[in-house]
């Protein structure tokens, strides 16, 4: 491939799907209403290319001292308008007197700069095109000198490049020339003694290239791979560039060799430099971002990204990959469900590991929709970042999984509306050439805003997949507050079947990677005839001709209309009305049409809530001829997919009735239109947000399996309209048809974005995608719209536009809007020109978490799932009894190869590291993953390494180092970084090789206790896998000589805390360590050495305390604790539960073991250091610094950390 120029090229041959927009024609008066709407409160910030709403900025001036004036301009320009500049001069003569000052502050202009892009000047600013490409022939000059099967091997970026040349693909890019990344850009996440070392690879020969490719973990090393590596990650980095310097939407760098499994100072699995990783420590250096997602789907774990960040709040890493209990490559217990950070980070590491291989597209959307999005919504980053390997497409010889290109294509559309849009995909791995070539070119057709290919039907998880989504969703729960409630226990009579329920609809054989030529993008049907309907008797009703027109204009106004293809409206047939509605109800609408005024009052009246004028006929024939149009345009692929502003309304209508503003039931004849077009039961989604109830089309398709009907709407126990049980959530159809009627009642008001869309992604999304339909439509009502007089909810403009960008993955993109209810003109304008900017392929705005979802949402959500949890299997997200299959607490294999083979390929293991290594050996060990039984306690595991002192273990390193790493001739420290600034050396290897038997984790034998572990846990802290003696040995100095020492919270791990109490194995540590066996692991627990919720504790009574008082509540004396507060005696957690009852009750934080004195914060989940006196007697502190002022106990002396066996 030839180079190409850094932007010159630009919109050769694109498709103009999502560009400026056109031929506005301004209309000051609908414009200056919209923008007081949005003063008022009625709707919600401004829509801007640059992803950022007032209230986020105002939020960052408050919190940020060196945030620039931008907020205080923005006013003193408003205050101009409004007449009250009297006082502007002072300001502004202040602010330049300020500027001067600070003319020469780098940092004050880099945030100036900053402040000024998120600046929202003009609301209707050009939206970001183009999709930016780095794709560079140099990339290829390299490969492994001593084995030509090496699979990551040059052949794979030139299959890449044939399949996008086959495609078309790369005419249609905005093409960018790669550069090398400087050797600054690399430190920000490597060490320069690790980067010289690389350095020095280009001057060696294939002897001492092979020498030391062999001291790592399935790598080769060749004189360009230094070189090649700083290309790929300078590719990356321009595109960084490039996107948050809106030059282009999104991007993609198909570079090569991968790296996120490269760490702070080591290469490891086929990679040198951190590609992802270092191009999210630029963004936040250079362009000042704050929040960044990076996903990592590569079926291998990107254990060198994870450790990078772990502590880290402003990098949340999400990874999706094989891991088998640990049996796959790399083979971490650190790649299980149950890591989720450390210190500050805790929460911000996600991972979800298939513990079985053939896992399907299905399996990975499933993890999307109930981890994924979610956290992210919550989380709201500003870049997403996206470790792109395609080894888990079916064929790929690595990752044995059955994913297909379409399957990527719908990942990469969810991503999408993240951020703003700004998504950039660097590819990782991929080793089956044809699968990778058209897995980047899926994901590349759907950054340019194609729409995604279908996929294989039905959609459902499989067991294994819902397994691990439910043990990481547990995991992820105490952190995030939109997981609340995600994994909801199974009944004891609810039995999972694993039924085969392929025949529950007809499915259709359709091309699963069908990329359509369309000509046009968006239809738009729209009739100003449909507004002579109108009220004769009262003006200021809701359902006014207004309506319609208010939404034309403001899409002219934005320059929306322009960039749809308008379509001719139509009448409906008579033969399409008579698919859902009687022969003579049809016949006594029309004959309203000769009817006297007094006639059509009383005709009115016998409906529920009709009016009827001698219009009414004529323009409820438009409406749904209109709805019907679309479709046609839809499915023979004139346009892509549409809205339709019509009136009157349709949802209501019943077969035989007019019913609450509605007479045709235009959704409804539509969807059997579409059917009859296609000469077949179509497939069909009906979504309705509207906030009322559609009972019309609920009724029309109530025993059909072709139709799935799915409603949200305000129910407040049947008191709203259209009232009674209808729109209950025990509604689910009849006879073929039930479980594909869907009713999400709301029974309250204020249900706004965040409720919308965690509907969207524990409900609605699973069963669609599960359903997997061929059109959609959506009965689009927009009451449910902040500011609407009859709805009384809060979804903003832009929660609309995420709603539509996700129902946008399904049907091969083909869906279509039909205006329904909404009586806010300004609410309904803005909402409908949201929903279309997504639909013509605009990425939707990020939207600011005013609030988790409500209470009374998630109940209502969760009351729905359990009722159709029975027939549809992506519900069946539920905590179980057993969960052996995701957790590790079972022996994990590992075959430990011979060490004379330099490279390994991944799946196997060899020594790495820098060589030569010298120093004492060290033992680790990582603490086993929690099983059901065990509460979510953070265990902090600290590295002993033997003649090292618990606070050399402890000691910390800067954030953006997050490991260490044995250098020659110093003693090697496994730990995360923390808050100290101390500094470290370079971090240790993920996992080190050591013999070359096959044997279980966690239980080696006597003969291999010396040598290197098989796990290096980068945890601060990680326990030391030693025998009982050599523990107990070292432990023994250490004690004299620890104190207190701060650690941060620390991974999810087997210390039960009864109340933080413990099992009955670890008492026994407490008793001089007896009757320990050879096998027995121990676990050392660093506690924290200070608690914010020490004011908690009250003195001790009177009376004193008795250690041998038994639970107040059953009287057992096997194994209690004391609240600190009240001084309340209760059983532990593996007794009877009654200490945890009693702090759920009262909320005391703080509990003392009768068993060992060792103390449990709840609200910290964490054990709290005591100690008053060091082992040698003198006094280290006084009490009443210790207990807050409270001096409550004397206690015996112990060391800072508390020890256990399992």
């Amino acid at each position: 491939m030839e180079k190409k120029g850094s932007g010159a090229r630009g919109h050769t041959g694109r498709r103009e799907f999502g560009g400026a927009s056109q031929g506005r024609s301004l209309r000051k008066g609908q414009r200056s209403m919209s923008r007081a709407s949005r003063a008022r409160g009625e709707g919600s910030s401004a829509m801007t290319s640059t992803g950022q709403d007032s209230s986020t900025r105002q939020r960052r001036g408050r919190h940020n001292p060196q945030s620039p004036p931008q907020d205080s301009s923005a006013t003193l320009k408003r205050g101009v308008k409004k007449g009250t500049a009297p006082h502007s001069s002072p300001n502004l003569a202040e602010v330049k007197k300020k500027g001067k000052m600070k003319k020469l502050s780098q940092a004050v202009e880099e945030d100036l700069i900053a402040g000024l892009q998120e600046l929202d000047l003009n609301p209707e600013t050009r939206v970001l095109v183009g999709t930016g490409l780095v794709f560079d022939e140099q990339l290829n000059d390299f490969h492994c000198l001593w084995d030509d099967s090496f699979p990551e091997c040059p052949e794979r970026l030139h299959a890449i490049k044939e399949q996008l040349i086959l495609e078309s693909l790369l005419d249609r890019c905005v093409s960018f020339q790669a550069r090398f990344a400087e050797k600054e850009e690399l430190m920000l996440v490597h060490s320069l003694e690790y980067i010289d070392l690389m350095e020095t690879t280009q001057y060696m020969n294939e002897g001492e290239l092979r020498i030391l490719a062999g001291t790592y973990d399935s790598v080769y090393l060749h004189p360009n791979s230094y070189s090649c590596a700083c290309l790929a990650t300078g590719s990356v980095l321009r595109l960084v560039d490039a996107v948050l310097g809106a030059e282009i939407r999104n991007g993609m760098a198909v570079i090569r060799p991968p790296g996120h499994h490269a760490q702070r100072s080591l290469m490891d699995g086929y990679c040198m430099f951190n590609h992802v990783a270092v191009a999210a420590r630029y963004a936040q250096k250079k362009h000042r971002i704050q929040r960044i997602l990076i996903v990592d789907w590569d079926v291998h774990h990107g254990q060198g990204t994870q450790f990078i960040f772990d502590q880290d709040p402003s990098v949340l890493y999400f990874s999706i990959h094989r891991y088998e209990q640990g049996r796959f490559w790399p083979h971490l217990k650190a790649s299980n469900w149950s890591t989720t950070g450390f210190g500050q980070g805790q929460g911000y590491t996600i991972n979800v590991p298939w513990n079985q291989v053939g896992m399907r597209d299905a399996d990975y959307i499933a993890a999307f929709l109930n981890i994924l999005l979610p956290v992210a919504f919550e989380f709201q980053p500003q870049l997403v970042l996206v470790a792109a390997g395609f080894d888990a497409l079916q064929g790929d010889p690595k990752g044995e999984m059955a994913t297909t290109p379409p399957g990527f294509a719908h990942l990469t559309h969810l991503l999408m509306g993240l951020a703003g849009g700004k998504l950039i995909l660097s590819l990782e791995g991929g080793y089956n050439l044809h699968a990778l070539a058209k897995g980047v070119s899926a994901s590349l057709h759907t950054l340019l805003g194609d729409p995604c290919p279908m996929l294989e039907s039905p959609g459902a998880p499989c067991a294994s997949a819902r397994t691990s989504i439910s043990c990481t969703l547990e995991a992820l729960e105490p952190f995030w507050e939109i997981l609340a409630g995600s994994v909801e226990p199974q009944e004891e009579d609810e039995v999972e079947e694993e039924e085969d329920e392929e025949g529950r609809w007809e499915t259709a054989a359709l091309p699963l990677d069908a990329w359509p030529a369309l000509q046009e993008r968006t239809g738009l049907v729209y009739d100003e005839k449909m507004m002579s309907h109108c009220n004769l008797w009262d003006n200021h009703h809701p359902e006014t001709p207004q309506r319609i027109l208010r939404i034309m204009c403001h899409l002219e106004e934005l320059g929306l209309a322009s960039r749809c293809l308008i379509l001719p409206v139509r009448p409906a047939m008579d033969a399409e009305l008579l698919t859902c509605h009687s022969a003579e109800y049809v016949e006594r609408i029309r004959a309203t049409e000769k009817m006297k005024t007094r006639e059509l009052h009383r005709e009115g009246a016998s409906f529920d809530s009709i009016y009827i004028c001698p219009s009414t006929f004529t323009c409820a024939q438009l409406a749904a001829g209109a709805a019907c149009r679309l479709v046609e345009a839809v499915l023979s692929g004139e346009v892509l997919n549409g809205i339709a502003i019509v009136r009157p309304p349709g949802h209501h209508a019943e077969p035989d009735a007019a019913c609450g503003f509605c007479f045709f039931n235009s959704v409804a004849v539509a969807a059997r239109h579409a059917q009859a077009i296609a000469g077949r039961a179509l497939r069909i989604l009906i979504v309705d947000w509207d906030v009322h109830h559609g009972n019309g089309t609920q009724h029309m398709f109530e025993d059909d399996p072709s139709v799935l009907y799915v409603s949200l709407h305000r129910y407040d126990r049947g008191t709203f309209f259209p009232m009674g049980d209808e729109g209950a959530s025990s509604q689910v159809g009849r006879a073929a048809g039930i479980g594909f009627t869907v009713n999400v009642p709301w029974n309250g008001p204020r249900m706004g974005d965040a409720d919308y869309l965690i509907t969207w992604y524990r409900l609605v999304l699973p069963i669609a995608y599960e359903f997997n339909p061929e059109l959609v439509l959506v009965s689009a009502g927009f009451d449910a719209a902040q500011g609407d007089p009859l709805g009384g909810c809060q979804v903003t403009p832009e929660g609309y536009a995420h709603l539509t960008h996700l129902l946008m993955g399904l049907a091969n993109g083909r869906i279509i809007l039909v205006l329904e209810g909404g009586y806010n003109l300004a609410s309904i304008s803005e909402s409908m020109a949201a929903c279309t900017h997504s639909l013509l392929g605009d990425p939707p705005p990020p939207l600011t978490l005013l609030r988790p979802p409500q209470p009374g949402a998630l109940a209502s959500i969760n009351e729905t799932i359990q009722v159709h949890r029975k027939y549809w299997r992506s519900l069946r997200m539920m905590k179980t009894e057993d969960r052996e299959e995701c957790s590790s607490s079972k022996p994990v294999f590992k075959k430990l190869p011979k060490a004379t083979s330099p490279v390994s390929a991944k799946g196997t293991t060899t020594p790495k590291g820098k060589v030569p290594e010298a120093g004492p050996r060290k033992t680790t060990l990582s603490a086993k993953e929690c099983t059901l039984g065990h509460t979510k306690s953070k265990t902090a595991k600290a590295v002993l390494v033997q003649g090292q002192s618990p606070e050399q273990a402890a000691s910390g390193a800067p954030p953006d180092q997050a490991t260490s790493k044995e250098t020659e001739g110093e003693t090697a420290v496994d730990q995360r970084a923390s808050a100290a600034t101390t500094h470290v050396p370079d971090q240790t290897t993920s996992e080190e090789a050591a013999g070359e038997e096959t044997e279980p984790i966690g239980t080696p034998p006597a003969s291999c206790r010396d040598k290197e572990s098989t796990e290096a846990s980068p945890v601060q802290g990680a326990a030391a896998q030693q025998s009982p003696e050599q523990l107990t040995g070292s432990l023994s100095s250490s004690e004299v000589s620890g104190g207190a020492q701060e650690a941060p919270e620390a991974e999810e791990g087997l210390l039960g805390e009864a109340a933080g109490g413990q099992s009955m194995n670890s008492l026994m540590l407490t008793q001089a360590f007896g009757n320990f066996s050879g096998q027995d692991v121990f676990y050392a627990v660093t506690p924290l050495s200070w608690c914010p919720h020490l004011t908690a504790v009250c003195p001790i009574p009177a009376e004193g305390l008795d250690v041998a008082q038994p639970c107040e509540t059953c009287g057992t004396v096997q194994e209690n604790w004391v609240c600190l507060t009240c001084y309340q005696v209760y059983c532990s957690r593996y007794v009877n539960s009654h200490m945890v009852h009693h702090h759920e009750a009262s909320e005391h934080p703080l509990v003392l073991s009768c068993v060992d004195l060792s103390t449990w914060c709840y609200h910290c989940q964490a054990y709290v250091h005591h100690q008053v006196r060091s082992p040698g007697g003198e006094e280290r502190c006084p009490p009443e610094q210790v207990w807050g002022g409270h001096t409550p106990l004397t206690l015996s002396p112990r060391t800072c950390c508390c020890l256990f066996a399992f």
